[in-house]
């Protein structure tokens, strides 16, 4: 098993061993081979372990510094949010401040100034009320604490999240055009190819000039299949092959890239309900996944349309982008809570690797903090 040759024995030490004792003598041979096979197996395996170990705390490194770049990389992302509500904030919490109907209001007013939404600032501010209350809470910097924990954990998603990257699933991603709905399908793709997924995009986008050549440069770039069609073509007819393609190369993720608008008479929520039957009939034993796309920047726009495609499909997910530079980031508790749809993914950049699953803590500490 381990390539070990069995020790020879030349002829002079053949006959001094027979002079000697053969019996004996052959024992005690016989013990130091495997003795020296013991040793060498026990040598080889601490070897094999050491070089599992060094190589398992390498990629937990890797993994710990790649979340810290981000985290660096969304608290400046969040940077113009942050001060947009920073001298609020510092007043509503000051530890010379009592916990009075005056506090609420302040604190009220930095959380709408971050575009948090009239409705979640109330469900928040209610929330915290009653804990100060059950608590006996009477120190502002303690306040402070109970209101961030209640956020993350307002905005905690379910063990089961993302499920759908450890099965055979379709993700259909939707959002009206200039969100960066192409851009985010072949980030995602990025992310599970380089999680071991096989990953296929669908061009179902059809009607956008150039919509399909820039996501097959993504497509390219993350090294997955893509299944498209000449531009006009019937979004529905694209992903019905698609589907079959992928059935046909076992392959885990499907990815369906969507129209933001049609540039004909039909009706844009009447062709995502027609893609969604497809792949219910088609793709029935498929976990499926319904993401919007939604550009932080817009603020209250965002979760405007969010409301509008919740009406035709079974949201499953948000994906927010442009979180850097935005000063309206508050609206992703906004979405959260009035939607009861969980952000699954964020992004604070253009590159590839500028898409990252969504972390209730790390978030809410860049916002706040």
């Amino acid at each position: 098993m381990f390539g070990f040759k069995k020790k020879n024995i030349t002829e002079n030490e053949q006959e001094v061993t027979e002079t000697l004792n053969p019996e004996v003598e052959a024992v005690s041979i016989n013990e130091t081979d495997s003795e020296t096979k013991d040793t060498s197996i026990e040598t080889e395996t601490s070897v094999t372990n050491d070089a599992s170990l060094d190589s398992e705390t390498e990629e937990v490194a890797t993994e710990e510094v790649k979340k810290k770049g981000f985290f660096a990389k969304l608290k400046q992302g969040l940077t113009k949010t942050r001060d947009n509500i920073k001298n609020r904030i510092d007043v509503a919490f000051d530890e010379s401040r009592q916990i009075d109907d005056e506090f609420y209001e302040d604190l009220e007013e930095a959380l709408v100034m971050a575009d948090v939404g009239i409705d979640a600032t109330e469900g928040i501010i209610d929330r915290l009320k009653e804990k100060v209350k059950e608590r006996h809470i009477f120190d502002a910097r303690e306040c402070k604490k109970l209101l961030l924990d209640s956020i993350k954990e307002q905005m905690s998603l379910e063990q089961d999240a993302y499920d759908f990257e450890n099965t055979q699933s379709v993700v259909l991603v939707i959002g009206v055009n200039g969100v960066g709905k192409t851009t985010t399908v072949g980030k995602l793709a990025h992310n599970l190819k380089d999680n071991g997924r096989k990953v296929m995009i669908v061009a179902a986008d059809t009607f956008r000039a150039a919509a399909t050549e820039q996501l097959e440069e993504w497509a390219k770039r993350a090294d997955v299949d893509i299944i498209s069609a000449q531009e006009g073509a019937d979004p529905s007819g694209v992903v019905f092959d698609a589907v079959q393609s992928a059935k046909k190369k076992n392959i885990d993720t499907l990815i369906c890239d969507t129209a933001g608008r049609l540039h004909n008479k039909k009706n844009l929520m009447e062709e995502l309900k027609k893609m969604n039957r497809i792949i219910d009939r088609e793709f029935p034993d498929a976990k499926r996944e319904n993401f919007i796309v939604l550009d932080g920047t817009t603020g209250q726009n965002a979760l405007i349309q969010a409301r509008e495609f919740a009406n035709v499909a079974d949201l499953t997910g948000i994906i927010i982008t442009k979180l850097d530079g935005t000063a309206k980031g508050g609206i992703v508790v906004a979405i959260q809570s009035e939607l009861k749809i969980p952000v699954k993914y964020i992004g604070v950049g253009e590159g590839i690797e500028d898409l990252q699953k969504f972390d209730a803590n790390a978030f809410v500490d860049a916002l706040f903090e």
